[in-house]
């Protein structure tokens, strides 16, 4: 069975990946030099790495069913269901240990809607979701860390440390107001009965400006539309975020 969808026609790497070509090589040789395309035991693989590299990419953007995205690729569906579990987690982004001295991070929650009710709650957006932590380095807007799940109902504050996002030890990290007691950078709150005095509402201003950049980071992660409905189970979510993040900043790097 032909495919139609190959990363041997370069047209189909930007869409689908949202990387350059160029880019799209750097991966698959970071990929190689990890050992992900070592040989195995049994059959080998019906595509090469780059194009199962693509399927993968291609499952995580478009959040097709796999009956509908194998015969792109000219796979079966039980074929595409193992590649994307056995791809998946080698595509997840390492979690950085060190930060420059004068680094600046912020950190923020995004619920991602998740099909598997063992590890999802209801929460504010009225679905069954998991909160997600994620850490952006303020200046170059790449993610550096990304916590674990947690049901979706749960406060941010106590998200920040249950999902190890707190990893990033005493490296400045900015916040919203719902990280209050976490001993995080969080605008300055109004006085009951009062008004803040001048300079701290120039500090919130400018607290404003610069956490908005990780919102910036959520919109382009959410282009990939299985963040708007996850059908993985178990730490299948898990591994779509840390992979999404990975290339975005493939992208952001470029």
């Amino acid at each position: 069975m032909a495919g139609v969808i190959t990363a041997s026609e370069p047209s189909w790497i930007v869409p689908f990946t949202g990387l350059t070509p160029r880019s799209f090589g750097k991966l698959l040789t970071t990929l190689r030099r990890e050992g992900v395309d070592a040989p195995r035991p049994g059959r080998p693989w019906s595509l090469p790495l780059e194009d199962r590299v693509l399927l993968v990419a291609a499952y995580w953007r478009t959040n097709l069913m796999l009956r509908q995205l194998a015969p792109l690729f000219g796979v079966s569906k039980s074929a595409a269901d193992r590649i994307i579990d056995q791809l998946g987690p080698h595509l997840a982004l390492k979690q950085r240990q060190r930060f420059r001295k004068d680094a600046v991070l912020i950190v923020d929650g995004t619920l991602v809607p998740t099909r598997d009710h063992s590890i999802a709650e209801q929460s504010k957006n009225y679905r069954y979701s998991t909160n997600h932590q994620v850490v952006i380095d303020a200046d170059t807007r790449l993610v550096v860390v990304t916590g674990k799940p947690l049901p979706g109902n749960r406060h941010d504050s106590r998200a920040w440390s249950e999902s190890g996002a707190k990893a990033v030890g005493r490296t400045m990290t900015i916040a919203d107001g719902g990280y209050l007691g976490t001993g995080l950078v969080i605008p300055h709150r109004r006085p009951a009965g009062g008004e803040l005095p001048a300079w701290k509402k120039d500090h919130n201003h400018s607290h404003k400006q610069v956490r908005a950049r990780i919102e910036h980071v959520f919109a382009r992660m959410k282009n990939w539309k299985i963040l708007r409905d996850c059908r993985l189970k178990g730490d299948g979510v898990h591994h779509v975020m840390l992979g999404i993040a990975r290339l975005h900043n493939f992208v952001q790097a470029a």
